[in-house]
């Protein structure tokens, strides 16, 4: 018993520890002055790659960090919808600094006893601290395309509104950016930005999916694509997708309603169904053993 409550107790130390730390670094401490006089500063590639003002853990985990892993941290940004106070370079910081409190919490376990099973859970708190900021990103990421899901069928059914009063399609697209709130709206304005700096409609299109990782955007904006490439009325196209984003969204209803009651069915087991039992037949077995024991 004593050996399950160590790794438990230590686990309730390091992950406050951890989140602390990742809450520290993540905090942005620059002022909007400061950031306006960044954008407007133009200042050499070189000089942004090897600026001395970067920290240890900036520099550490940029060495330490594969081409690769850093794109893949860069496409969970993108799905996260870069919130302004994570930079992929505070990130890369983060993981080191998160890997540097795992192995404290490591070396105390290991020091606190020669068990091999605390020396392993020292192992995984080490390494559990350096995907920390994976984790987290990839928890706000999921979290983002679920709001874009359900605020597809909605925003689609405004753009129709819009599009058969007679505003074009990016129009549409500017009207249900402005007066949404959720993160689909902000792609929209983004995509609708992405083609004022001057990038084809196709591409600012693909950008989106690739921003995204959700089916029905997905297919909607390849339907896009395709009215856009043979000059079918954009009309119809935002009909019919409504419609099927309408009825997806019944079905995804209809789906969780099926699976609540398997859902319900195991807290229903193990604490619902044992205090009725305890409630019900409690007295019943009190009073027959009282009456046995007499006899």
């Amino acid at each position: 018993m004593f050996s399950l409550l160590v790794p438990f107790a230590a686990g309730l130390v390091a992950l406050p520890l951890a989140y602390l730390a990742w809450v520290a670094l993540s905090t942005d401490k620059k002022t909007n002055a400061a950031i306006q006089e960044n954008l407007n500063r133009r200042l050499p590639a070189h000089a942004i790659e090897e600026s001395p003002e970067e920290g240890l853990f900036l520099r550490l985990g940029k060495k330490i960090t594969p081409a690769g892993y850093v794109r893949r941290l860069d496409k969970l940004l993108s799905m996260a919808g870069r919130p302004a106070n994570i930079p992929l370079g505070r990130v890369l910081a983060a993981k080191p600094a998160m890997a540097v409190v795992g192995f404290a919490v490591g070396i105390f376990l290991s020091s606190a006893s020669p068990s091999p099973i605390l020396k392993l859970l020292g192992l995984f708190v080490l390494g559990f601290g350096y995907f920390i900021p994976d984790l987290l990103l990839m928890s706000k990421g999921q979290e983002r395309q679920k709001a874009i899901q359900l605020e597809l069928p909605n925003t689609l059914d405004q753009m129709l509104i819009a599009v058969d009063a007679g505003l074009g399609f990016e129009g549409a697209m500017a009207r249900a950016g402005e007066t949404g709130k959720g993160p689909l709206a902000e792609e929209l304005v983004r995509t609708l930005q992405d083609m004022q700096v001057g990038r084809s409609r196709r591409e600012s299109y693909l950008a989106l999916t690739e921003r995204t990782n959700v089916p029905e955007l997905r297919s909607f904006v390849q339907a896009v694509v395709q009215a856009d490439a043979y000059g079918i009325a954009i009309s119809g196209v935002l009909r019919v997708q409504a419609k099927v984003m309408r009825v997806k969204r019944r079905q995804r209803a209809e789906e969780k309603a099926m699976k609540l009651p398997v859902s319900v069915l195991f807290p229903l087991l193990f604490f619902i169904f044992p205090v009725l039992f305890i409630a019900i037949l409690g007295p019943a077995v009190i009073s027959s053993i009282e009456t046995f024991s007499g006899q």
